[in-house]
């Protein structure tokens, strides 16, 4: 149980990593055949993206001694296990292109985050873009570039969150906020899985969950222990994240209400 509640604390940092994943059904609406390209995005993306963290990691036990001593004098001394600032992929490019590889991997994580938030970005401002057609958010964010046909407000709204969330603390903190939330989320739908197939058993259901019920209902189980190791190794910040998340429920309700008054 001890090294359970070790690996699901540690899960932090890679569930984030890959938190993107579903992204690519954000923009389901501009598909043209989402019934075939979203799930073969889906699993194409996530198997890449798996591959090559297995590889770097590979790497990482190939190039760098699994233990190591904290006083150590260089990356080789210190191992995986007391890399400097537990900046292991640093360490690696350290041993294997000397005292440049920092430099190295500080450009590398340079080029990441633009991408990372370039991603989000055209992903994210979908989400505003939805909210703003349905009436729960500002009614500009829902109007579309004339010219390119994208939405072009949206996109600036979700450009802006994302540059001000990187200046708001460390990316340790980041993780922490977020991490607990979406874990509940994903359990919250994995669970609509189940509530749908009961209340709705005759929907088209185009492609069906592979595993069905075995599968979700472990990872529904799995999902609910690292929210207890979160909870109880880093409550402050897991309840913080949600805390922020929970602020939209009256948001949601007090938009609904005016744009309610408003139609009327």
């Amino acid at each position: 149980m001890a090294t359970l509640t070790v690996v699901s604390v540690a899960l932090v940092g890679p569930l984030f990593s890959s938190d993107a994943w579903n992204n690519v059904t954000f923009t389901g609406a501009e598909v043209i055949n989402p019934k075939r390209d979203l799930p073969l995005a889906l699993f194409v993306g996530t198997t890449v993206v798996c591959g090559i963290y297995l590889a770097c990691n590979w790497v990482y036990l190939q190039v760098l001694p699994f233990f190591g001593t904290p006083t150590g004098a260089g990356p080789l001394e210190r191992g995986i296990q007391y890399a400097a600032e537990d900046r292991v992929a640093t360490a690696a490019m350290q041993v294997i292109f000397g005292p440049g590889g920092a430099g190295l991997m500080a450009a590398a994580i340079m080029i990441s985050t633009f991408g990372c938030i370039n991603g989000l970005t055209l992903a994210g401002s979908r989400v505003y873009y939805a909210m703003a057609k349905d009436g729960l958010f500002f009614s500009s964010v829902g109007k579309v570039n004339p010219k390119y046909h994208t939405p072009a407000a949206s996109l600036m709204v979700q450009a802006a969150w994302a540059c001000f969330l990187t200046l708001t603390g460390t990316y340790n903190e980041l993780l922490d906020y977020v991490i607990f939330a979406v874990v509940l989320f994903y359990i919250l739908t994995i669970l609509g899985l189940f509530r749908l197939r009961r209340t709705r058993p005759d929907a088209p259901r185009p492609y069906r969950a592979w595993g069905y019920p075995v599968l979700p209902a472990l990872y529904v189980v799995f999902a609910s222990f690292v929210e207890w190791a979160l909870l109880t190794h880093k409550a402050l910040r897991s309840i913080a994240g949600l805390c922020i998340v929970a602020v939209g429920v009256p948001v949601f309700y007090l938009w609904r209400r005016a744009s309610t008054h408003g139609a009327h």
